[in-house]
């Protein structure tokens, strides 16, 4: 599986991301607003922000999220963690312009990428912290289920892990 191709349907356009969209991508990050439920709530930080771009740069299957109809830059996504073995994949680091929120076009995106991603896997999977009701409502909304939590090493930080298993 390419974690990082080219996706696209009427709506937006999934382009891998590179050096240049940092700061249309930050212009959308700096709202402090759009981390008040997500565990790492400083991210509207520029330093912190600038991690994060990084890691999403070398994680090699993150993408920018355009929006057709203004072709503009309206946030990040990014497959991650594949697992031939099982044949499952990741989705997440998700942020989207709080202009946007309580429209369809988060959904959107997640189909674009599960449609894609179940040509490959029989199952994605979510990390999703346990605060991030927003995040838990909208991976609810796809169907996925709650199958278990993690907590990263040396941190307080709780995740749940939801799935979307592939219907044969």
């Amino acid at each position: 599986m390419n974690l990082q191709p080219t996706l696209s349907n009427e709506f937006v356009t999934l382009i891998p991301l590179v050096k240049e969209d940092f700061e249309a991508l930050f212009k959308i990050a700096s709202d402090k607003l759009l981390w008040e439920q997500h565990p790492n709530n400083d991210r509207y930080k520029k330093e912190v922000f600038e991690d994060f771009f990084k890691n999403a740069i070398d994680s090699k299957g993150a993408f920018t999220i355009f929006e057709k109809t203004t072709n503009t830059v309206v946030g990040s996504t990014r497959f991650y963690d594949l697992n031939e073995g099982s044949k499952s994949v990741f989705i997440g680091f998700t942020f989207i312009d709080r202009k946007f929120w309580g429209s369809s076009l988060n959904g959107i995106v997640k189909k674009l990428m599960i449609d894609y991603a179940f040509q490959f896997v029989d199952s994605i999977k979510f990390h999703v912290g346990e605060t991030n009701y927003r995040s838990q409502k909208a991976v609810e909304k796809l169907g996925a289920l709650k199958i278990g939590t993690i907590q990263k090493e040396n941190s307080e930080i709780v995740n749940w892990i939801y799935e979307l298993k592939k219907i044969s």
